[in-house]
């Protein structure tokens, strides 16, 4: 695959998490995948996996916007940093919690990698958010200099 053919495949998948369609985002990935997400125990495989992901981070933060920062594009693949920025009006679960809404607004950033099969469907995906940072930003954390000291 060459590089503008990678970078528009990347373009629908950031313009399908932008509006909010996990199926839009799915239909870029091949059917066999592995997505390995920091906030998950285990990898997702499987499309159901992916939707409830999503409609997690859409109801946590349903005016959420993503956008990529940077991005450097290999032979079959991508990294890419991000930023998103949303407002928590719904429940978010994440590390096997439901944390209540804290009606605060976040500029959240992470990074993704995207591995692409011979076919051009994404076969790989690994998911870097920023937890720490997301917390510190709802009030669920303190910042380094409000941290109690031992």
């Amino acid at each position: 695959m060459d590089r503008q053919e990678i970078e528009r495949l990347d373009d629908l998948g950031l313009k399908a998490w932008d509006e909010h369609d996990p199926d839009a985002l799915l239909a870029l990935f091949a059917d066999s995948f592995v997505w390995e997400d920091l906030t998950l125990p285990q990898p997702m495989t499987t499309a159901d996996e992916v939707r409830q992901y999503m409609t997690s981070w859409f109801t946590a933060f349903p005016d959420m916007r993503a956008r990529a920062t940077h991005r450097v594009v290999g032979e079959d693949g991508a990294g890419v940093e991000l930023e998103f920025t949303g407002t928590n009006t719904g429940p978010l679960d994440m590390g096997g919690a439901t944390i209540p809404p804290t009606g605060k607004s976040v500029v959240g950033r992470g990074s993704y990698f995207v591995q692409l099969n011979s076919d051009g469907k994404v076969s790989r995906f690994s998911s870097h958010p920023d937890v720490a940072g997301l917390m510190v930003q709802l009030g669920l954390m303190p910042m380094g200099s409000e941290a109690p000291t031992a």
